[in-house]
């Protein structure tokens, strides 16, 4: 029987999808209310099988190996497998740069 894992959302990829979502609310309520799901649902299924997402390959260009991602188009979700859990990471535009991304949270970021 395979592992199974607990999703969890890091608040930063909550506040993204609620940015996202908000974004195509204001054209379109139905058509966030369909994008929603179909994100929540592809990050739900995770859980029995979380390699199916890719290395990404802007940091896996660098050495690093542990993030992964769906492309959920036109979004890229990021995630992090643990011993036990998933933890989703952030959701963005994948027209965008990651290594920016990645960047403007970092310079943000309260540390």
């Amino acid at each position: 029987m395979k592992k199974k894992y607990e999703i969890i959302w890091a608040k930063v990829a909550e506040k993204d999808l609620a940015n996202i979502i908000e974004y195509i609310a204001n054209d379109s309520p139905s058509n966030a209310l369909k994008i929603l799901k179909k994100i929540k649902e592809k990050t739900s299924s995770l859980y029995h099988s979380p390699k199916r997402g890719r290395i990404i390959p802007e940091l896996q260009e660098q050495g690093i190996f542990q993030y992964r991602e769906l492309i959920i188009s036109p979004w890229r979700v990021i995630y992090r497998i643990s011993e036990k859990d998933i933890y989703i990471l952030s959701v963005f535009d994948s027209r965008q740069n990651v290594e920016d991304v990645l960047f403007k949270r970092l310079i943000n970021s309260k540390i």
